[in-house]
């Protein structure tokens, strides 16, 4: 008998079967929504390459090369006489001008020697005094003997001694005058070794360095000890060391800046001066040195400063620019004998292309090595590619000038993404 009381059993297990169908349902309508593009939406033909747009700027082909600040005008000051240096009335940084007194050295022994001098000159001016009387007296007596020869009043012996005596008082007379000509030398010179005490600026700048120290003895007699350095700050001097691979192409008067560490950037542009022949072989490398000269007005650059330098062989200003990965996208033209390929900005000059037997660096670039006609593959109006000859002025390592071909706003393309040039499927557009 059946208990009318007994309550129906809740259907549990069919809710939950369908609540988990509803579950897996929905994923699969996601999944197949996020899957669609990947397997049958449109592709895009321009994903799978990297393109750059053409921009207007500044490109410039330069030689590049560390250097070192240098005063263009300094003078080593050292003491050309010997002594105790007394006193020095300079310290570094202090400006100078030309006569100013820098040092003084002990003057006692020198002024001594100027006194003595000057003592034994006197002495030899009053014997000077004293033998042109005895040669006046001899030349009266002379006289006398040949008056009293002329009336037979003397004799022949007596004239002949007057005549000695009248000429070696002439003789003792100039040998006494040659012996104040040594003495007047002899204290010319004391006076002067007297002033080179008085260590005197020799030119107008700045103290940049003090070598000797106040109460030190400065020894002449074998090496003329420097004693402080000055130099004219107004101008500096870039002495910079090129390689051998990079000095070809660098020409006398050329445009050429640089910038210094905490510098800010800032440039300080001059011109190639100097090129020296001689080379400085370092660690099995071979570099001449290179200079010009640079105005500093302001005395914000200092002596001993690294400079990081930029030597300008072409230069083009307000160019079409592209990246260099572009030109590696197309096929390479030989520019025309004559062709307006061949030109280059101000500045370039079309026999920088040099063979690598010429001492050219592997792998390195100039701008008339890389100027020429180029295929380049250009994004159209419709947005498929399109092959396109440009003329290639001014490059360097990472842009290049183009003449003609391209405009302003074109993209162009510079590269392959990497998952295309590993054959993966390129991305596609969603379509729902």
């Amino acid at each position: 008998m059946q208990n009318s009381n007994a309550l129906p059993k809740p259907r549990t297990t069919g809710r939950r079967t369908v609540l988990a169908a509803l579950t897996i349902s929905a994923a699969l309508v996601v999944g197949a929504w996020l899957a669609w593009p990947k397997l049958f939406g449109e592709r895009d033909p321009l994903a799978q390459y990297q393109l750059a747009t053409v921009q207007r700027g500044t490109v410039e082909d330069v030689v590049t090369a560390t250097g070192t600040l240098q005063p263009r005008d300094y003078v080593d000051v050292g003491a050309q006489v010997s002594g105790q240096l007394e006193r020095i009335h300079v310290e570094v940084g202090s400006e100078v001008k030309e006569g100013d007194l820098l040092a003084q050295i002990d003057p006692t022994v020198y002024l001594a020697r100027v006194d003595a001098s000057r003592a034994q000159l006197r002495n030899l001016r009053a014997q000077l005094k004293d033998r042109e009387a005895q040669l006046a007296l001899a030349h009266i007596q002379l006289r006398r003997q040949r008056a009293l020869m002329a009336e037979d009043a003397s004799t022949q012996e007596n004239l002949q001694t007057a005549e000695a005596s009248a000429k070696s008082a002439e003789a003792q007379l100039e040998a006494l005058r040659a012996q104040i000509e040594q003495i007047e030398s002899t204290l010319r010179a004391d006076e002067a070794n007297l002033q080179y005490a008085r260590i005197l600026s020799p030119m107008a700048g700045t103290v940049v360095s003090i070598t000797a120290r106040q109460g030190q003895t400065l020894n002449t007699n074998q090496q003329a000890p420097v004693v402080m350095r000055i130099a004219d700050l107004s101008t500096m001097t870039v002495q910079t060391q090129v390689s051998e691979a990079d000095i070809s192409r660098l020409k006398l008067g050329m445009e050429a800046y640089f910038t210094t560490l905490g510098g800010a950037g800032k440039r300080w542009y001059g011109r190639l001066e100097k090129i020296e022949p001689t080379p400085t072989v370092t660690n099995n490398v071979v570099l001449y040195n290179a200079l010009f000269d640079v105005p500093n007005p302001d005395g914000k650059l200092m002596t001993q400063m690294t400079a990081q330098v930029f030597f300008v062989v072409a230069q083009a200003k307000d160019a079409l620019l592209i990246p260099m990965a572009a030109l590696s996208q197309g096929a390479v033209r030989t520019p025309q004998p004559g062709s307006a390929s061949t030109s280059t900005a101000p500045g370039a000059t079309p026999g920088n292309a040099r063979a690598d037997g010429q001492g050219r660096r592997p792998g390195a670039r100039d701008s008339a090595s890389m100027a020429g006609t180029r295929t380049l593959r250009v994004v159209g109006e419709r947005g498929t590619l399109e092959e396109r000859s440009v003329e290639i002025g001014v490059t360097n390592r990472v842009q290049a000038q183009v003449l003609s071909g391209v405009r302003e706003g074109e993209r162009v393309v510079a590269g392959i993404v990497s998952g295309a040039a590993a054959g993966n499927r390129p991305p596609m557009t969603p379509r729902l």
